[in-house]
C-alpha cells in the first residue's frame, strides 16, 4: 500500500498537544532596546507585572471608583493618595501575616457607639475580639479606649 501525502505529513508534524507541552512555562519578550540581556528584559516585564497588579488591587481592594481631576497638581495628589493606601495595606499585610479583605471585615466590625438613658449619655467601644486585638497589636496601632464620652444627666 502506498502511503499518502496526508499520513506522511501527519506523521511528521508533532500532535498539537506536544507543540504546546514543549512550550509550557517559556516565553517570547521583545524589546526596543538592543543592549539589553535576556535577564534585564525578564526583570523588566515582572516589574511591569507587579505594577499591574498593584493597580488591579488599587480598583478591587480599595474599591476606586472613576475619580476625573481636571489639573496636574490633583491627578498628581490623587495618585500618590492611592499608593500611599495600598502601600498602608501591603505593611498591614506583612505584619499581620492576614489578608486585606480578612483584617477590613474584622476592623469594620470595631464600632463606636452612643448609650442614652436616664442616667445620662456615653459613648463606647465594644470589647476587641482576640483576632481584632492581634491586628492592632502586630501593626503598632493603639486599641480605640473603650469609653470616650460620658455626660451624666
Amino acid at each position: 500500500m502506498v502511503e499518502g501525502l496526508e499520513e506522511r505529513a501527519a506523521r511528521h508534524r508533532p500532535r498539537q498537544g506536544e507543540a504546546e507541552e514543549r512550550l509550557d512555562g517559556k516565553y517570547l519578550l521583545t524589546s526596543s532596546g538592543p543592549r539589553l540581556t535576556a535577564e534585564e528584559i525578564a526583570v523588566g516585564y515582572k516589574a511591569l507585572l507587579e505594577a499591574e497588579c498593584g493597580f488591579r488591587d488599587l480598583k478591587t481592594v480599595l474599591e476606586l471608583r472613576p475619580v476625573f481631576p481636571c489639573l496636574e497638581h490633583r491627578i498628581r495628589a490623587h495618585v500618590l493618595l492611592c499608593w500611599l493606601t495600598l502601600l498602608l495595606i501591603r505593611v498591614a499585610e506583612r505584619r499581620t501575616g492576614q489578608t486585606w479583605n480578612r483584617m477590613s471585615t474584622q476592623l469594620g466590625r470595631v464600632h463606636k457607639v452612643t448609650l442614652t438613658g436616664e442616667a445620662g449619655q456615653i459613648t463606647q467601644t465594644p470589647p476587641l475580639n482576640s483576632e481584632q486585638a492581634t491586628f492592632y497589636r502586630d501593626c503598632g496601632i493603639t486599641p480605640p479606649p473603650r469609653i470616650t464620652a460620658a455626660n451624666p444627666a
